[in-house]
């Protein structure tokens, strides 16, 4: 049994110490891995398994990417998800002309995203297609062949 992990923090708990403590619960009711809410910036995932290691809790944390596709999800995703997109993604999102060029910014931030991912010795990531499917097989040729 898998359950949900929040790096940036779910949105309805207080703080990260208590956000912390419920998911040790599920863990300790016998949850078997995490797979995290989706984030752009690897730093608040590394920060997540280690303040999670720091509780106690030992499952495999998976990774949840998604790359954006539209200068829509440019607001909406961090409105929706409750998540931060680095500004470095931003200004190269809001430099795209057309959606198509916002694709192939956020198919290259997910690569590198998940490049540094698989270099630090994460052994799976899992992708958030959401009706895009084709953005993420791309993104998955090039980073696992």
């Amino acid at each position: 049994m898998g359950v949900a992990g929040y790096p940036e923090k779910h949105f309805e708990a207080p703080n990260f110490k208590s956000d912390l403590k419920y998911l040790k619960k599920k863990v300790d009711l016998g949850a078997e891995y995490i797979v995290t809410q989706l984030f752009y910036d690897n730093s608040k995932y590394f920060d997540f398994v280690a303040r999670c290691r720091e509780v106690g809790i030992d499952v495999p944390i998976i990774p949840g990417l998604k790359p954006i596709a539209t200068l829509k999800q440019l607001n909406k995703t961090p409105h929706f998800f409750h998540v931060n997109l680095p500004d470095e993604l931003v200004d190269q999102v809001e430099a795209c002309k057309t959606n198509e060029d916002v694709r192939k910014v956020g198919i290259k931030w997910c690569i590198q995203q998940s490049q540094e991912l698989v270099e630090a010795g994460v052994p799976v990531l899992h992708y958030y297609t959401m009706g895009k499917a084709k953005s993420v097989g791309i993104v998955a040729k090039e980073v696992f062949g």
